[in-house]
């Protein structure tokens, strides 16, 4: 699939099918994430696949709006590590480049035809408990990986209502050119 039509088709996907996502693409969209661009390189990100339903059962009890996640196949929990990285005019670096990596991940995904939705709707502290995240590394987002439903689900389609996620402004209400 060319870059283009990559970004056009990107979409938040909270209905799936049963079907295995593929170690292939799994490996794919990690690689993808591996290779991204961070604060002089620190690499701060670190990434958790869970394919147990049982802890990702316990994970979609970790976000009252994301009770969804439980019939998912795969979740990938992107965390960072803020002394790997840098700060800057009170600007927290690590959450940028984990949120860097995280988007190459979900446009890998959307390359190979699987469906991420990005969360940042969850209680850290249960997601650090349930995944025995050390206490120095911070959850940035969770994204769920797999094929998407062939019929969207209720939720899914109560989600597009509240956040417009089609939506976009014109480039005129959002480009400046030389100054503000």
């Amino acid at each position: 699939m060319d870059f283009e039509n990559i970004i056009k088709i990107r979409r938040s996907v909270r209905s799936y099918s049963n079907k295995e996502v593929e170690d292939e693409k799994i490996n794919f969209v990690l690689e993808s994430a591996r290779l991204s661009p961070s604060w002089r390189n620190g690499q701060c990100w670190q990434f958790i696949v869970i394919k147990d339903k049982k802890i990702i059962k316990d994970l979609s009890r970790a976000s009252i709006i994301n009770q969804w996640l439980r019939k998912v196949p795969v979740v990938i929990v992107a965390c960072g590590n803020p002394k790997q990285s840098g700060l800057r005019d009170d600007i927290n670096y690590f959450i940028v480049d984990v949120s860097i990596a995280l988007e190459h991940i979900i446009l890998a995904a959307t390359d190979k035809g699987l469906g991420t939705c990005w969360i940042g709707g969850f209680n850290e502290k249960k997601v650090k408990i349930i995944l025995r995240i050390p206490e120095h590394i911070r959850v940035i987002a969770l994204t769920p990986l797999g094929y998407p439903a062939e019929k969207e689900l209720f939720f899914e389609n109560v989600a597009k209502i509240i956040t417009q996620s089609k939506k976009r402004k014109n480039l005129d209400q959002i480009i400046h050119y030389d100054k503000w």
